[in-house]
């Protein structure tokens, strides 16, 4: 059932990641919404399922599908803590994203603003609306602390 609170999708997604965190995950949090109500959040779980594809976008378009019964999550809007990568970032369009906002960017696996920045590519079939740089400094503290505690 979506959950119908007033709150904010980016601290929600900020949630996500201080848990990702607290299991010992690389600290990204996402949240997908529609129409101010929040359909699915997660958090990054790549270690805990041993799978290279469970980020939290992924995580989260998953859930957000399952709960719309559709492959398309048109008029949705995703919240997610740093820049997504190649993987999420064509998900994203797959996905028929309306609009990407997001934290920190991310200038070593980013693909949206960083590296190959798939949504300017001709061959992109679907480019969200993207706005960077929300809460960009809590999300880049985030990822340094948790990256410093395990050197």
């Amino acid at each position: 059932m979506p959950d119908e609170s007033p709150l904010d999708p980016m601290a929600l997604a900020f949630e996500e990641a201080r848990a990702a965190a607290a299991r010992g995950e690389v600290p990204v949090g996402a949240v997908v919404t529609r129409g101010g109500v929040v359909l699915a959040r997660a958090g990054n779980r790549t270690l805990e399922l041993k799978d290279p594809t469970a980020h939290a976008e992924m995580l989260a378009l998953r859930i957000a599908c399952e709960e719309i019964q559709s492959e398309r999550l048109i008029g949705c809007d995703l919240h997610v803590t740093l820049e997504p990568c190649p993987m999420c970032a064509a998900a994203i369009s797959f996905a028929r994203i309306r609009r990407l906002y997001f934290g920190a960017g991310d200038p070593k696996g980013g693909a949206v603003e960083n590296g190959v920045r798939l949504y300017a590519s001709p061959t992109c079939h679907h480019q969200p609306e993207v706005y960077g740089g929300l809460r960009e400094s809590e999300a880049a503290e985030l990822l340094r602390s948790f990256f410093q505690g395990r050197r």
